[in-house]
């Protein structure tokens, strides 16, 4: 098969590898489409230990399964596996699984390829009026999902009443916004700062894309960056009493107001992907019609992920997502 492996530092080549063999309760998908992460974008400037180069990275995507039982069945697929044994799986928090495993990272090969086998029931059949580059987006919409549920948990207000803020307005900032929309939240703000995007992002309703710095308080906050920067924004925006919500992987240290937080009881929650649930729930979301058109993609061969994952770095991509398709 073909695939988009990285190589080096910010060096990805299209060439042939050794096609994925579907062992039992497994099943072998084509892929038809796979979203560029923010993870992807850490492996590729060197930054993510836990992606080394040689690698196949790629865990946003959906296809159609050939051979076996579920043949022809079009599918996204949730990447992350895990025991279903262990307390974390056994009490619905099947994320903080120890054993989980996630396709992008080793042993397991990722989905910027023609081909990636996924387990069974990590599959969701997705119905045939939807296409197949939206339903790919379930695994980047499901960590907002995640984020959103457990914060709107947290405040002590209905999320109809609350001022709810985003940093960042890529497919994770996005996809949160879009959730509180769903989750009955009225006022939403996206704080995002290249501007050739923040354009794109005043197409999508549900909610209002502003320049960093435009927003001076909120209940609920949501950070789907995670740089010293983005936090030293969350904690300084949250109200007396608010919730911070910590999406992003971008730096592991700085940035938060320890002392404020301490003072005014503003809670910090780190928020890891999605349980197997959210997964689902937000599929369904996708489906009918919840999360809106998702209609701000950009699609681009897999032939030409180089240049996709440049263009990123260089800011030069206003969509919040590039979805690699190997067969466009």
């Amino acid at each position: 098969m073909k695939a988009l492996v990285y190589d080096a530092v910010e060096k990805m080549v299209y060439r042939d590898m050794p096609n994925p063999v579907a062992g039992a309760g497994q099943s072998l998908i084509r892929i038809e489409a796979s979203g560029i992460c923010g993870s992807d974008m850490h492996a590729f400037l060197g930054h993510d230990e836990r992606r080394p180069a040689p690698l196949i990275l790629g865990h946003e995507a959906a296809g159609t399964v050939v051979g076996g039982p579920n043949n022809g069945a079009r599918v996204t697929i949730n990447p992350l596996v895990s025991c279903g044994s262990c307390r974390a799986c056994k009490s619905g928090r099947d994320n903080l699984c120890p054993e989980r495993l996630i396709i992008s990272m080793p042993p397991r090969e990722g989905a910027f390829a023609e081909m990636v086998v996924m387990r069974d029931e990590n599959l969701v059949r997705v119905p045939d009026d939807v296409p197949l580059r939206k339903a790919a987006l379930a695994e980047p919409l499901a960590c907002g999902w995640h984020a959103v549920r457990l914060g709107s948990a947290i405040l002590d207000m209905p999320l109809a009443q609350a001022k709810c803020h985003v940093i960042g307005g890529g497919a994770i900032g996005v996809g949160a916004a879009l959730a509180l929309r769903a989750f009955g939240a009225t006022q939403i703000t996206v704080a995002e700062p290249n501007a050739v995007r923040r354009a794109t992002l005043d197409g999508i309703d549900g909610f209002d894309a502003v320049a960093p710095g435009d927003v001076a308080q909120a209940d609920l906050v949501i950070d789907g960056v995670g740089y010293a920067a983005t936090r030293a924004d969350a904690t300084a925006i949250a109200q007396p009493g608010g919730v911070i919500m910590h999406i992003g992987l971008g730096e592991s240290e700085g940035g938060l107001d320890i002392r404020r937080m301490t003072l005014q009881e503003i809670a910090f929650v780190g928020t890891y992907t999605y349980t197997a649930q959210d997964f689902r729930d937000t599929a369904a979301a996708i489906f009918d019609g919840r999360l809106g058109a998702l209609d701000w993609t950009e699609q681009r061969p897999l032939i030409d992920g180089q240049q996709a994952f440049s263009d990123i770095r260089a800011g030069n991509v206003a969509a919040p997502k590039i979805i690699l398709e190997p067969n466009p």
